[in-house]
């Protein structure tokens, strides 16, 4: 009986440890690793991968694009700060969808010591809560790390702060075949807000409140 128990308890050890390390942020190191060699911009960079480079779109996220002054380019400057102490080493997870239609691969960027960039770039201020079903995962963490930073008035939430959202801008400057007759071509969850808009390319109306 004293034999079966112990075993039993292994067994349940043994589980435990398992399903622990399915969380990444305890286990970033085990996900494929990559060398970041370009900053494209505030969410976008250029990785070299199994010796094979990608273009590479952070999720869960949107940064201001390059034509926001200033909040592009610092966007653009926040994310090489942080991959460069990071000594442009990374891991890179990926979610349920792989590529948008610029085939550019989605995913979600780690640090050796295990931080998210795509989640510290949101909780700095530096870029919005941006989720596209069914790419999804993170978002209760994108949810919390933009409350951060809204509340502490970071970056973009700040009194000299952005005053259109990305989206907003992207669609009086539209890529090609990026939007027709006015509405955004992708099917998806945006959260640009809180509270949450569903099935919507509803934006900021109040994006200093």
């Amino acid at each position: 009986m004293r034999i079966l128990r112990t075993f039993t308890v292994f067994g349940l050890c043994v589980t435990l440890l398992l399903l622990s390390g399915l969380n990444p942020s305890n286990s970033a190191e085990k996900l494929p690793e990559a060398r970041v060699i370009a900053v494209n911009d505030g969410d976008t960079v250029t990785i070299v991968m199994n010796d094979i480079k990608y273009r590479v779109r952070l999720i869960g996220m949107d940064a201001p694009e390059m034509g926001q002054e200033p909040w592009g380019k610092r966007a653009r400057e926040r994310l090489r700060k942080l991959l460069k102490e990071a000594r442009w080493r990374v891991s890179v997870e990926t979610d349920a969808e792989k590529y948008d239609k610029y085939d550019r691969l989605l995913v979600y960027l780690w640090t050796p010591d295990g931080e998210m960039l795509n989640e510290r770039m949101v909780r700095d201020g530096y870029a919005v809560l941006f989720t596209i079903q069914p790419n999804s995962k993170y978002g209760d963490r994108f949810r919390q790390a933009q409350h951060i930073a809204r509340q502490e008035k970071r970056g973009i939430w700040g009194p000299d702060g952005l005053k259109e959202a990305p989206l907003d801008y992207k669609k009086k400057h539209p890529r090609q075949q990026h939007f027709r007759n006015g509405e955004m071509q992708v099917k998806g969850q945006f959260h640009f807000n809180e509270p949450l808009f569903y099935g919507t390319i509803r934006a900021w109306s109040n994006i200093d409140g």
